[in-house]
């Protein structure tokens, strides 16, 4: 038997979104592949000590937000918490705010900064392609700052308000983030992005995707699928919402300079992103926005999502993060 007999095929992408693909080429999502979890609004049932509520956002949409309050927020109207906008992971395809993995983590973040955080659920590709996610996030936003929720009134200071966003979610802070620096979210003050591992992407592959073929996390061809089902039809990877170094919006970015944003950007060295993340970053620095960013050794694409040690070290560095202003 030959060496290549020994080699293990790669999986298919498809199964392991938990899609089912259809002769016509469309597909039929497999229910509960993503394990999900309910929000706690009573502190009895909260197994953390943060209280949780969904709340519609666009019901035409089908979107929502999942609201997050550490449960011992100050009472004082002059000592409010930053608020954390959060966009999931998933490729702009898969899981949804109410993902377990994603619950934690932002149980996780808002007791340890501590901060109000609203988790928003965007409409996923293929049925709605991009930019539909930026729309949602954009709204969600514009919700936000009209909002008559106890818990954004009483407890967020709207005028330290931080996007964030995991992975895709991460794509959708920085490019949602751009539209919004040229909107009108007054009371709503943005001081900055926080994207972790960002997705992006290009035609041409980099050394580093081109090293997961075969990653347990974020293989090669589950890369390009992701993309393929995501962006606007008849386009590719080196459009502007996937490829930002190549399609940049300098106008854009002059905006977010003049608006004393600050940008903090995770990845680790053994994420198959990495050598487009360091691109990006060099872009960013390139045209004076003010950057803080952190590469760690080793780790996978969501290390700091799913690996205890990894989050405890990134909380830290949030924490810095945002406490700054």
């Amino acid at each position: 038997m030959s060496s290549s007999d020994d080699v293990a095929p790669t999986p298919d992408p498809y199964a392991l979104l938990g899609f089912i693909r259809n002769p016509n080429g469309s597909i039929t999502r497999v229910p509960d592949i993503f394990p999900t979890s309910p929000p706690s609004s009573h502190p009895a049932d909260n197994l953390t000590p943060v209280l949780t509520k969904d709340i519609p956002v666009n019901p035409d949409h089908k979107t929502w937000a999942r609201v997050y309050l550490p449960s011992s927020a100050p009472q004082s109207p002059t000592t409010k918490l930053p608020l954390i906008v959060y966009f999931h992971g998933g490729g702009f395809v898969v899981c949804s705010a109410a993902s377990s993995m994603f619950q934690k983590f932002c149980c996780d973040i808002a007791h340890r900064i501590p901060a109000v955080m609203v988790s928003v659920e965007y409409r996923k590709a293929p049925e709605h392609r991009l930019p539909a996610a930026y729309d949602d996030c954009l709204e969600a936003l514009h919700w936000i700052k009209a909002t008559d929720e106890e818990w954004l009134i009483k407890y967020a200071d709207l005028s330290r308000c931080f996007l964030m966003g995991t992975s895709a979610g991460g794509n959708i802070a920085y490019n949602a983030g751009l539209r919004a620096v040229v909107d009108q979210l007054t009371p709503l003050k943005i001081r900055g992005l926080i994207l972790q591992a960002p997705f992006f992407s290009g035609v041409e592959w980099t050394p580093s995707e081109m090293r997961s073929v075969n990653d347990a996390v974020l293989n090669l061809r589950m890369n390009e699928l992701m993309w393929e089902l995501a962006l606007p039809v008849g386009v590719d990877r080196d459009h502007s919402y996937s490829n930002p170094v190549r399609a940049p919006k300098y106008e854009v970015l002059d905006k977010v300079k003049r608006e004393g944003w600050k940008v903090l950007v995770t990845i680790y060295r053994g994420d198959p992103l990495v050598d487009r993340v360091v691109e990006f970053v060099k872009m960013l620095k390139d045209k004076g926005v003010d950057v803080v960013e952190m590469i760690g050794n080793g780790g996978f694409h969501g290390s700091d999502l799913m690996d205890d040690y990894e989050a405890t070290i990134f909380y830290g560095v949030l924490k810095n993060f945002i406490l700054a202003f």
